[in-house]
């Protein structure tokens, strides 16, 4: 039972990666990576660590894929696409990878009820919110600094690019 609870996410981030990748239209493109970060973070789920589930959902799902479409919608990329239905099989996909994850939430909660975030101690959780700072101000300070420096680099780099053709 525990192979299909991990089973299912693991399946819809992999296929929601690999759409992203093949998928021409950069709107779809966010879309897709929305979806493979809303299964990534019911992976945290089921490992218990409730702190990085939320974190996953609200900075990944919800900030950094707002971003991606600021830049999208900024630089015009969503014009590109000729026909609005240029992939039968989405609509289809989308209900097949929404109903997969409802099942898989369904099954979680019944079968075993002791993995709902809510009965975790968060004391001594590996994913502490106490123990993720203590982990990203310490040992992981540089990449975070790096990172933080990268995105500031992509947007000014978006906003120049926009200024230009203006």
């Amino acid at each position: 039972m525990d192979v299909l609870l991990f089973g299912i996410p693991a399946v819809v981030a992999i296929i929601g990666a690999i759409a992203m990748l093949l998928s021409r239209n950069a709107v779809h493109s966010a879309l897709y990576l929305l979806l493979n970060f809303a299964a990534i973070s019911v992976l945290y789920l089921l490992l218990q660590a409730p702190f990085l589930f939320a974190t996953q959902l609200i900075v990944y799902a919800g900030a950094i894929i707002v971003l991606f479409l600021f830049v999208v919608m900024l630089l015009g990329a969503e014009r590109d696409e000729d026909t609005p239905h240029a992939n039968p099989w989405q609509n289809r996909g989308a209900f097949v990878g929404g109903l997969l994850l409802l099942v898989e939430l369904c099954l979680l909660y019944i079968n075993n009820p002791d993995t709902i975030p809510v009965a975790v101690d968060m004391d001594n959780a590996f994913a502490a919110p106490a123990e993720v700072a203590k982990a990203l101000f310490t040992t992981h300070l540089l990449p975070f600094e790096i990172a933080s420096f990268v995105l500031l680099t992509a947007l000014i780099g978006v906003v120049v690019l926009h200024q230009r053709r203006s």
